[in-house]
């Protein structure tokens, strides 16, 4: 129970349905990132609904190490723990190791690191990380790969590229004995591989040949959106998109700014996350239509006005930037919560946005329109 539909595209763009045993997405699609079963600020899964949110994407390290995946498990799973009854992708934990970790050493068979928690040692490969992810349930799990950053050697990217592979197949081959086992908790639970190369064209084009001929549920671009510049990233895009399958979703991973999202929709992805929307807010930096705003500033302090007068989400029709402002300065929990419900939405709505945009045969104009506008800084 997996399957994307390729409803049209306008060039390399594309407008599908991704649908799951959980539900259908609509795509191109963000998914709002709850690392630990929460989006950070305070918003609850029914909240998330009111903002339009389709998927939403939780970290497999951090449940593995706090409450425990096993926790979780008994508790039914993490659709009944969070009370989400919508698509979940997991993350494998491997760019948490890359990012996190103090890492001790990495070898073919998997890595072993310290929690950032308690310091305990943790060893996780591909086995480990399909095992947690399907204790979890979530209807997505991603493979578990090697991350590098950039700028890296082509030595490491090669490194990390035939690691990448090996790991996958062992995913596979893991996945498919969990979800024939009698009381796994989502026995339909898809897995996605994910394309790695660093900025080397010919090791990415390589890698995504490689992941397609393992077909899998879907592909991810990973790796990028680490160091490199925008252009930089554009270009791997480019390159590999030609050779990732064209009937499976393609999700870009940790990506990113709207400008970022309406560029790669352009060049043939249908999915995203980012922790920068609901991170951003609980610091004041909000998203409007004609750009990006900072509430610290005090020009903010007497302004009646919504967040972006042109934005319908609950926050812009109810509460004035002046109140806003005032309860980040005064550090209330609702300063915070009420950011990130705006900025959850707007990302939300622009995705709506970007498929009407499809449906309806002019993207190119709409990117034209949009795509540097909302990277402005006012």
């Amino acid at each position: 129970m997996g399957a994307y539909h390729l409803l049209k595209t306008e060039g390399k763009a594309r407008r599908g349905e991704f649908v799951t045993v959980h539900g259908t997405v609509q795509t191109p699609a963000f998914m709002n990132v709850g690392t630990s079963a929460a989006i950070k600020g305070g918003v609850a899964a029914d909240d998330l609904k009111e903002l339009k949110c389709q998927i939403e994407l939780s970290n497999t390290y951090h449940l593995h190490v706090r409450p425990g995946d096993e926790v979780v498990r008994a508790l039914g799973g993490l659709h009944r723990f969070m009370n989400w009854d919508r698509p979940i992708l997991t993350d494998s934990g491997g760019f948490q190791v890359f990012s996190l970790a103090a890492l001790n050493s990495i070898d073919d068979d998997g890595v072993t690191f310290n929690s950032h928690i308690d310091g305990k040692r943790i060893f996780m490969g591909p086995e480990e990380s399909m095992r947690i992810q399907s204790n979890l349930g979530s209807t997505v799990a991603m493979a578990f790969d090697q991350c590098i950053g950039n700028p890296a050697t082509r030595r490491e990217a090669e490194d990390a590229v035939r690691r990448t592979t090996l790991w996958l197949g062992r995913c596979k081959a893991e996945m498919a004995r969990l979800n024939a086992l009698p009381d796994t908790v989502n026995p339909h639970q898809l897995l996605f591989g994910i394309n790695q190369g660093g900025t080397f064209l010919d090791l990415r084009i390589d890698h995504m040949k490689t992941v397609a001929e393992m077909d899998l549920d879907g592909t991810a671009i990973g790796g990028l959106a680490v160091g490199e510049s925008a252009e930089e990233m554009y270009e791997v895009i480019e390159a590999v998109e030609p050779f990732a399958p064209r009937d499976k979703i393609r999700y870009l991973m940790g990506v990113g700014t709207c400008e970022n999202i309406i560029e790669a929709v352009w060049r043939g992805v249908d999915l995203f996350d980012c922790v920068m929307p609901s991170r951003n807010a609980r610091h004041g930096h909000l998203v409007t239509h004609e750009g990006i705003i900072n509430l610290n500033n005090q020009k903010y302090m007497l302004d009646p006005s919504p967040i972006d007068p042109a934005c319908s989400c609950p926050v812009c029709r109810q509460y004035s930037r002046a109140y806003i402002r005032h309860l980040l300065k005064a550090k209330e929990a609702l300063g915070q919560r009420l950011a990130v419900m705006h900025n959850l939405y707007f990302y939300n709505n622009l995705m709506e946005d970007i498929r009407t945009a499809l449906d309806e045969g002019r993207f190119e104009a709409f990117r034209a329109e949009n795509s540097k506008k909302l990277g402005t800084r006012i």
